[in-house]
């Protein structure tokens, strides 16, 4: 059974529809990605959850529990916790203390009992210390706990916020853009870093960015979303492998599109009969045929199908490889190859695409 059930959302502003018919079904201790280009609807979708925007349409359930129904969704009530882009801490506080905040709820804890010290507030605040220091051990922080939240280096200000996020138990934590503004090397050790605890804690996920290789390298499931809607929806491996759209392609980085009409099963064509074969197959609609520069390769004489002649244009040193632009009947193709041979511009070179790594995608 899934913890999350969102189906048919969405919501318009003004009469502009911000995300249409979204869809996803999220497990329980899972870690999901929701990627795309800046304004596609991501943190939209997040605000729906929260109860920061109401659905125009659409079902939310967390746990069985219908959200949208409710007039206001009190997030921790609900069972949420989320994080923002930008990082939200009391820095004037410590580190300890920022934790405890996210148990004040938990334990019923308000500003008043702290100053009181009524005798039986003591247990509740040893609990809450004790609670605090726990979650501060798991993310490596317990050795700072009296130190100011704004003192700590941007990397373990992004940790606590998530400590401080769990602290209320939460069923879902949406985390939102939060490796962004991290250097190269921070970011890298980051996303590591969350997909090992979200593991240890086995806490449901939803992870956003716009990162797609930061994405797939921690998520177990992703959707990449185009303008408010949900283009694909599958496994990073399947999404990489076979992107579903041109959008998705593109956006993965795949750069070599060909116009290609289809003339039987697994056989397309180009517009002046060029021929090529596909393991893959599609029926209906429009659509290309893509494959990246890493995969085309020079075709010996024993190679006469899926075959290209073009000529060498711009060449690119990329450090391990050189990637080549090469003028052909099917437009400028994009090629990397090793540096044991170098080509120079005009240079005739015959390209061989194989089957298996020509992907038909929709437009």
């Amino acid at each position: 059974m899934a913890l999350l059930e969102v189906k048919n959302l969405g919501i318009s502003f003004g009469g502009l529809r911000a995300v249409d018919r979204f869809e996803v079904e999220i497990k329980k201790g899972q870690l999901y990605g929701l990627i795309g280009p800046n304004g596609s609807g991501k943190t939209t979708v997040f605000n729906m959850l929260t109860g920061v925007y109401k659905p125009t349409d659409g079902i939310i359930k967390l746990d069985g529990e219908d959200l949208v129904g409710k007039k206001t969704i009190e997030i921790n009530k609900a069972g949420i916790a989320r994080t923002f882009q930008n990082i939200r801490l009391f820095s004037q506080q410590s580190v300890l203390d920022n934790v405890k905040i996210g148990l004040h709820n938990q334990y019923k804890y308000s500003a008043l009992t702290g100053i009181l010290r009524l005798p039986k507030y003591r247990k509740m605040e040893r609990k809450m210390n004790e609670k605090a220091m726990e979650l501060l051990k798991v993310f490596e922080l317990d050795d700072k706990a009296d130190f100011l939240a704004s003192n700590l280096p941007y990397g373990e200000q992004r940790k606590l916020e998530i400590a401080r996020a769990l602290a209320t138990n939460p069923k879902l934590l949406l985390l939102d853009e939060p490796l962004s503004n991290l250097d190269a090397k921070l970011r890298l050790s980051m996303r590591v870093e969350i997909k090992r605890l979200q593991k240890k804690l086995g806490i449901t996920t939803l992870f956003v960015t716009h990162d797609q290789e930061e994405c797939f390298s921690i998520s177990d499931k992703v959707a990449v979303m185009n303008g408010g809607v949900i283009e694909q929806y599958d496994t990073p491996e399947n999404i990489y492998r076979r992107p579903a759209t041109e959008f998705v392609a593109r956006f993965i980085g795949f750069e070599n599109f060909l116009d290609v009409e289809k003339k039987a099963d697994h056989l397309y064509v180009l517009s002046d009969g060029t021929a090529f074969k596909t393991a893959m197959d599609l029926d209906g609609g429009e659509y290309a045929a893509t494959i990246r520069p890493d995969d085309i390769r020079l075709a010996d004489d024993k190679f006469s199908e899926n075959v290209l002649r073009g000529k060498v244009g711009v060449r690119t040193f990329l450090g391990k490889s050189y990637q080549y632009e090469v003028e052909t009947a099917a437009g400028v193709l994009k090629v990397n190859m090793g540096t044991d041979h170098v080509f120079k511009e005009g240079d005739m070179l015959r390209l061989y695409l194989p089957e298996d790594k020509l992907i038909l995608v929709r437009r």
